[in-house]
Protein backbone atom coordinates (compact mmCIF):
# COMPACT_ATOMS: atom_id res chain seq x y z
CA UNK A 1 0.00 0.00 0.00
CA UNK A 2 1.17 3.55 -0.75
CA UNK A 3 0.04 4.43 2.73
CA UNK A 4 2.71 2.36 4.40
CA UNK A 5 5.80 3.88 5.99
CA UNK A 6 8.98 3.40 3.97
CA UNK A 7 12.07 2.69 6.07
CA UNK A 8 15.40 4.06 4.98
CA UNK A 9 16.81 0.56 4.72
CA UNK A 10 14.38 -0.22 1.92
CA UNK A 11 15.78 2.72 -0.04
CA UNK A 12 19.35 1.49 -0.25
CA UNK A 13 20.11 -0.15 -3.56
CA UNK A 14 21.67 0.62 -6.91
CA UNK A 15 21.07 4.32 -7.59
CA UNK A 16 22.04 6.40 -10.60
CA UNK A 17 24.47 9.29 -10.51
CA UNK A 18 22.39 12.30 -11.50
CA UNK A 19 22.84 15.78 -12.91
CA UNK A 20 21.21 17.82 -10.16
CA UNK A 21 20.30 21.50 -10.19
CA UNK A 22 20.04 22.64 -6.56
CA UNK A 23 18.19 25.81 -5.55
CA UNK A 24 16.10 27.28 -2.71
CA UNK A 25 14.46 30.47 -1.45
CA UNK A 26 16.62 31.13 1.63
CA UNK A 27 19.63 32.23 -0.47
CA UNK A 28 22.65 30.54 -1.94
CA UNK A 29 24.56 31.13 1.31
CA UNK A 30 22.18 29.35 3.68
CA UNK A 31 23.41 26.44 5.80
CA UNK A 32 20.74 24.06 4.50
CA UNK A 33 21.46 24.38 0.78
CA UNK A 34 25.21 24.09 1.21
CA UNK A 35 24.76 20.99 3.40
CA UNK A 36 22.43 19.48 0.78
CA UNK A 37 25.10 20.09 -1.85
CA UNK A 38 27.68 18.24 0.25
CA UNK A 39 25.35 15.28 0.89
CA UNK A 40 24.37 14.93 -2.77
CA UNK A 41 27.98 15.20 -3.94
CA UNK A 42 28.93 12.49 -1.44
CA UNK A 43 26.45 10.19 -3.19
CA UNK A 44 28.24 10.74 -6.50
CA UNK A 45 25.88 13.23 -8.15
CA UNK A 46 27.04 16.13 -10.30
CA UNK A 47 25.47 19.06 -8.46
CA UNK A 48 25.08 22.64 -9.70
CA UNK A 49 23.89 25.16 -7.09
CA UNK A 50 22.06 28.24 -8.36
CA UNK A 51 20.30 30.13 -5.56
CA UNK A 52 18.90 33.59 -4.90
CA UNK A 53 21.42 36.23 -3.85
CA UNK A 54 19.27 37.18 -0.85
CA UNK A 55 16.50 35.67 1.25
CA UNK A 56 13.41 35.25 -0.95
CA UNK A 57 11.09 33.35 1.36
CA UNK A 58 7.35 33.51 0.67
CA UNK A 59 7.65 34.51 -2.98
CA UNK A 60 5.76 31.48 -4.30
CA UNK A 61 6.04 31.24 -8.07
CA UNK A 62 6.56 34.99 -8.51
CA UNK A 63 8.92 35.53 -11.44
CA UNK A 64 11.07 38.65 -11.02
CA UNK A 65 14.29 39.25 -12.94
CA UNK A 66 17.00 41.66 -11.78
CA UNK A 67 17.24 45.10 -13.35
CA UNK A 68 20.32 46.25 -11.43
CA UNK A 69 23.48 44.79 -10.00
CA UNK A 70 23.65 43.89 -6.30
CA UNK A 71 22.41 46.79 -4.16
CA UNK A 72 22.86 47.52 -0.44
CA UNK A 73 23.16 45.71 1.88
CA UNK A 74 24.64 43.13 -0.50
CA UNK A 75 24.21 39.36 -0.66
CA UNK A 76 22.75 37.33 2.20
CA UNK A 77 25.08 37.01 5.21
CA UNK A 78 27.58 39.36 3.50
CA UNK A 79 28.19 36.77 0.79
CA UNK A 80 28.18 39.26 -2.12
CA UNK A 81 29.55 42.83 -2.11
CA UNK A 82 27.40 45.80 -3.07
CA UNK A 83 27.84 46.58 -6.76
CA UNK A 84 28.65 43.02 -7.77
CA UNK A 85 27.02 41.70 -10.98
CA UNK A 86 23.41 40.46 -10.82
CA UNK A 87 24.74 36.90 -11.01
CA UNK A 88 28.07 35.41 -10.18
CA UNK A 89 30.15 32.39 -9.33
CA UNK A 90 31.69 31.56 -5.98
CA UNK A 91 35.44 32.10 -5.91
CA UNK A 92 36.05 28.95 -3.86
CA UNK A 93 33.67 26.50 -5.55
CA UNK A 94 32.89 26.62 -9.27
CA UNK A 95 29.62 24.72 -8.68
CA UNK A 96 28.08 27.65 -6.73
CA UNK A 97 26.20 30.51 -8.41
CA UNK A 98 23.98 33.30 -7.10
CA UNK A 99 21.26 35.08 -9.06
CA UNK A 100 19.54 38.25 -7.90
CA UNK A 101 15.98 37.14 -8.67
CA UNK A 102 13.10 35.30 -7.09
CA UNK A 103 13.32 31.52 -6.59
CA UNK A 104 11.24 30.80 -9.69
CA UNK A 105 13.42 33.11 -11.78
CA UNK A 106 16.59 31.70 -10.21
CA UNK A 107 15.78 28.12 -11.16
CA UNK A 108 14.95 29.16 -14.73
CA UNK A 109 18.21 31.12 -14.94
CA UNK A 110 19.95 27.98 -13.79
CA UNK A 111 18.11 25.85 -16.36
CA UNK A 112 18.62 28.17 -19.34
CA UNK A 113 21.92 29.95 -18.70
CA UNK A 114 24.15 28.14 -16.20
CA UNK A 115 23.29 24.46 -16.63
CA UNK A 116 24.20 24.25 -20.35
CA UNK A 117 27.68 25.51 -19.49
CA UNK A 118 28.01 23.20 -16.48
CA UNK A 119 26.48 19.97 -17.79
CA UNK A 120 27.23 20.52 -21.47
CA UNK A 121 24.89 18.57 -23.71
CA UNK A 122 23.71 16.35 -20.82
CA UNK A 123 20.24 17.18 -19.48
CA UNK A 124 19.31 18.06 -15.92
CA UNK A 125 17.96 14.87 -14.36
CA UNK A 126 16.52 16.44 -11.23
CA UNK A 127 15.90 19.81 -9.61
CA UNK A 128 16.17 19.82 -5.82
CA UNK A 129 14.83 22.87 -3.99
CA UNK A 130 15.74 23.43 -0.34
CA UNK A 131 15.75 22.27 2.33
CA UNK A 132 13.62 25.24 3.28
CA UNK A 133 14.04 26.77 6.73
CA UNK A 134 10.62 25.71 8.02
CA UNK A 135 7.90 23.35 6.84
CA UNK A 136 5.53 24.05 3.92
CA UNK A 137 2.57 21.79 4.56
CA UNK A 138 -0.71 21.82 2.67
CA UNK A 139 -2.03 23.48 -0.50
CA UNK A 140 -2.04 27.00 0.99
CA UNK A 141 1.71 27.06 1.65
CA UNK A 142 2.27 25.20 -1.61
CA UNK A 143 1.16 28.38 -3.37
CA UNK A 144 3.13 30.74 -1.10
CA UNK A 145 6.47 28.99 -0.65
CA UNK A 146 9.38 30.16 -2.77
CA UNK A 147 11.01 26.77 -2.25
CA UNK A 148 7.99 25.02 -3.76
CA UNK A 149 7.55 27.79 -6.35
CA UNK A 150 10.98 27.00 -7.78
CA UNK A 151 9.99 23.33 -7.78
CA UNK A 152 6.73 23.63 -9.68
CA UNK A 153 8.38 26.03 -12.12
CA UNK A 154 10.97 23.35 -12.89
CA UNK A 155 8.20 20.75 -13.27
CA UNK A 156 6.40 23.08 -15.68
CA UNK A 157 9.64 23.27 -17.68
CA UNK A 158 9.56 19.47 -17.95
CA UNK A 159 12.22 18.62 -15.35
CA UNK A 160 11.54 16.24 -12.42
CA UNK A 161 11.76 18.22 -9.19
CA UNK A 162 11.51 17.82 -5.41
CA UNK A 163 10.88 20.49 -2.77
CA UNK A 164 12.28 19.82 0.70
CA UNK A 165 11.09 21.80 3.73
CA UNK A 166 12.71 21.21 7.12
CA UNK A 167 11.12 21.66 10.54
CA UNK A 168 14.07 23.65 11.86
CA UNK A 169 13.33 27.22 10.77
CA UNK A 170 16.54 28.98 11.89
CA UNK A 171 17.91 31.25 9.15
CA UNK A 172 21.65 30.54 9.21
CA UNK A 173 24.73 31.06 7.10
CA UNK A 174 26.66 28.05 5.84
CA UNK A 175 29.59 29.39 7.86
CA UNK A 176 27.77 28.43 11.08
CA UNK A 177 27.57 24.72 10.17
CA UNK A 178 29.45 22.82 12.85
CA UNK A 179 30.38 20.03 10.46
CA UNK A 180 28.95 17.54 12.93
CA UNK A 181 26.45 14.97 11.63
CA UNK A 182 23.98 16.19 14.27
CA UNK A 183 23.96 19.77 12.97
CA UNK A 184 20.32 20.46 11.89
CA UNK A 185 21.45 21.45 8.38
CA UNK A 186 23.35 18.18 7.97
CA UNK A 187 20.45 16.13 9.34
CA UNK A 188 18.07 17.68 6.79
CA UNK A 189 20.66 17.25 4.04
CA UNK A 190 20.90 13.54 4.74
CA UNK A 191 17.12 13.24 4.31
CA UNK A 192 17.53 14.92 0.92
CA UNK A 193 20.23 12.47 -0.13
CA UNK A 194 18.23 9.49 1.12
CA UNK A 195 15.09 10.40 -0.82
CA UNK A 196 16.99 11.22 -4.00
CA UNK A 197 18.65 7.82 -3.67
CA UNK A 198 15.23 6.19 -3.30
CA UNK A 199 13.79 8.02 -6.32
CA UNK A 200 16.72 7.11 -8.56
CA UNK A 201 16.91 3.50 -7.36
CA UNK A 202 17.26 1.19 -10.39
CA UNK A 203 16.37 4.03 -12.78
CA UNK A 204 18.57 4.51 -15.84
CA UNK A 205 18.08 8.21 -16.48
CA UNK A 206 19.51 7.88 -19.98
CA UNK A 207 16.44 5.79 -20.83
CA UNK A 208 13.65 6.96 -18.52
CA UNK A 209 12.58 9.92 -16.40
CA UNK A 210 12.65 10.00 -12.61
CA UNK A 211 9.07 11.35 -12.60
CA UNK A 212 6.35 11.69 -15.25
CA UNK A 213 5.90 15.03 -17.02
CA UNK A 214 3.92 17.49 -14.91
CA UNK A 215 4.61 15.72 -11.61
CA UNK A 216 6.83 16.66 -8.66
CA UNK A 217 7.33 15.85 -4.99
CA UNK A 218 7.04 18.02 -1.90
CA UNK A 219 8.70 16.70 1.26
CA UNK A 220 8.18 18.01 4.80
CA UNK A 221 10.79 17.01 7.36
CA UNK A 222 10.00 17.17 11.10
CA UNK A 223 12.34 18.75 13.62
CA UNK A 224 14.58 15.92 14.77
CA UNK A 225 17.97 15.11 16.22
CA UNK A 226 19.67 16.13 19.50
CA UNK A 227 17.33 17.87 21.91
CA UNK A 228 14.27 16.37 20.22
CA UNK A 229 12.14 13.34 20.97
CA UNK A 230 12.45 12.47 17.27
CA UNK A 231 15.74 10.94 16.16
CA UNK A 232 15.20 9.05 12.88
CA UNK A 233 11.93 10.01 11.17
CA UNK A 234 10.89 7.44 8.54
CA UNK A 235 9.44 8.47 5.19
CA UNK A 236 5.65 8.33 4.98
CA UNK A 237 3.82 8.66 1.67
CA UNK A 238 1.14 11.33 2.10
CA UNK A 239 -1.27 13.67 0.34
CA UNK A 240 -1.32 17.46 0.58
CA UNK A 241 -4.89 17.60 1.85
CA UNK A 242 -6.07 16.16 5.16
CA UNK A 243 -5.50 18.26 8.27
CA UNK A 244 -4.24 21.15 6.11
CA UNK A 245 -4.83 24.74 7.21
CA UNK A 246 -5.44 28.07 5.52
CA UNK A 247 -5.29 31.59 6.94
CA UNK A 248 -8.24 33.13 8.75
CA UNK A 249 -8.32 36.79 9.78
CA UNK A 250 -9.63 38.04 13.11
CA UNK A 251 -9.32 41.41 14.81
CA UNK A 252 -7.11 41.72 17.85
CA UNK A 253 -9.45 42.78 20.70
CA UNK A 254 -6.77 45.03 22.19
CA UNK A 255 -5.20 46.73 19.17
CA UNK A 256 -8.06 46.38 16.69
CA UNK A 257 -5.62 45.31 13.98
CA UNK A 258 -6.10 42.16 11.90
CA UNK A 259 -4.23 39.02 12.89
CA UNK A 260 -4.10 35.61 11.21
CA UNK A 261 -5.02 32.24 12.60
CA UNK A 262 -4.86 28.75 11.14
CA UNK A 263 -8.19 27.38 9.94
CA UNK A 264 -8.68 23.73 8.98
CA UNK A 265 -11.22 24.59 6.30
CA UNK A 266 -13.25 22.17 4.16
CA UNK A 267 -12.16 23.70 0.85
CA UNK A 268 -8.44 23.18 1.39
CA UNK A 269 -9.06 19.62 2.57
CA UNK A 270 -11.32 18.46 -0.26
CA UNK A 271 -9.70 15.21 -1.38
CA UNK A 272 -10.30 15.57 -5.12
CA UNK A 273 -7.04 14.07 -6.36
CA UNK A 274 -4.37 11.88 -4.88
CA UNK A 275 -4.58 8.60 -2.99
CA UNK A 276 -7.57 8.91 -0.68
CA UNK A 277 -6.20 6.44 1.87
CA UNK A 278 -2.95 8.34 2.37
CA UNK A 279 -2.58 10.47 5.52
CA UNK A 280 -2.32 14.25 5.24
CA UNK A 281 1.17 15.72 5.20
CA UNK A 282 0.36 18.36 7.85
CA UNK A 283 -0.43 15.98 10.75
CA UNK A 284 2.16 13.48 9.52
CA UNK A 285 5.13 15.85 9.62
CA UNK A 286 3.94 17.16 13.00
CA UNK A 287 4.90 13.73 14.29
CA UNK A 288 8.25 11.98 13.93
CA UNK A 289 7.70 11.24 10.25
CA UNK A 290 8.91 12.80 7.00
CA UNK A 291 5.91 13.42 4.73
CA UNK A 292 6.37 12.77 1.00
CA UNK A 293 3.55 14.07 -1.21
CA UNK A 294 3.19 13.82 -4.98
CA UNK A 295 1.76 16.84 -6.80
CA UNK A 296 0.77 17.68 -10.35
CA UNK A 297 0.88 21.02 -12.15
CA UNK A 298 -2.23 20.05 -14.13
CA UNK A 299 -4.65 22.24 -12.17
CA UNK A 300 -7.71 21.31 -14.22
CA UNK A 301 -10.50 19.69 -12.23
CA UNK A 302 -10.92 15.97 -12.90
CA UNK A 303 -13.25 15.12 -15.77
CA UNK A 304 -15.96 13.58 -13.56
CA UNK A 305 -16.21 16.89 -11.69
CA UNK A 306 -15.71 19.23 -14.65
CA UNK A 307 -18.25 17.72 -17.06
CA UNK A 308 -21.41 18.27 -14.91
CA UNK A 309 -20.36 21.87 -14.33
CA UNK A 310 -19.72 22.35 -18.05
CA UNK A 311 -23.15 20.90 -18.90
CA UNK A 312 -24.82 23.27 -16.46
CA UNK A 313 -22.93 26.27 -17.82
CA UNK A 314 -23.62 25.36 -21.45
CA UNK A 315 -27.33 25.03 -20.76
CA UNK A 316 -27.48 28.34 -18.88
CA UNK A 317 -25.37 30.14 -21.47
CA UNK A 318 -27.51 28.90 -24.37
CA UNK A 319 -30.71 29.82 -22.52
CA UNK A 320 -29.31 33.32 -22.05
CA UNK A 321 -28.13 33.42 -25.69
CA UNK A 322 -24.53 33.97 -24.57
CA UNK A 323 -23.08 31.10 -26.60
Amino acid sequence: MWKSIVTLFALLSCSSALNVLLTNDDSWASANIRAAYTALKADGHDVLLVGPAVQQSGKGGTFVLPTTNITAPGGEFGSIPVGAPFFGQDSQNADFFYFNGTPSASVVFGIDIIAPKHFGSSPIDLVVSGPNEGQNNGPFLYTLSGTIGATYTAVERGIPAIAFSAGNSTHRSFTTNTGDASDPANLAAQVVADLVRALSDNVNVTQERLLPFGVGLTVNIPTFGPGSNCTAPPFTLTRMTGGAVVNQITLNPTTGFPVTNDLEARGINANINGVREDPGETPTSAQCETAVSIFSVDYDAPEHIARPIQRHLRKSIRTSHLL
